[in-house]
């Protein structure tokens, strides 16, 4: 018998949508995304813009995004370092469906919060 241990790669090779999919729908991730739409963002203002979000997440995000193709980093040799980060084709096409997802939810909100409480008061019985 042979035991295997799983790895990412193996993960992707089995399955390379689901991976993508978890990294367009991460926390981190639906955030960057949204927040690109606009305009392009320094790390720092997609920091800020994003909130609560540690210096090491936002770089695996935007590194695990970059990837994909879904981000660009657009490093300029200057000193300080300026680094802009926006989105590619994909990225914006990849933003504008987890926007839709958003707003939906936004809209939503208040029959989710019934259905909660609903939920709730019956489990409570």
């Amino acid at each position: 018998m042979r035991v295997s241990t799983r790895t990412a790669a193996d993960g992707e090779a089995m399955c390379p949508y689901r991976l993508v999919l978890e990294h367009v729908t991460s926390r981190w991730g639906v955030l960057v995304l949204i927040t690109l739409l606009d305009r392009p963002h320094r790390f720092s203002e997609l920091r800020r813009a994003i909130g609560r979000v540690s210096e090491k997440m936002l770089t695996q995000t935007l590194q695990t995004l970059e990837r994909d193709g879904l981000v660009h980093r657009d490093a300029k040799p200057v000193i300080p370092p300026r680094v802009d980060y926006s989105l590619t084709d994909l990225g914006r096409e990849a933003a504008e469906q987890v926007r839709a997802l958003a707003n939906w939810t936004q809209e939503r909100m208040g029959e989710v919060r019934k259905a909660r409480e609903l939920y709730d008061a019956a489990r409570e019985r």
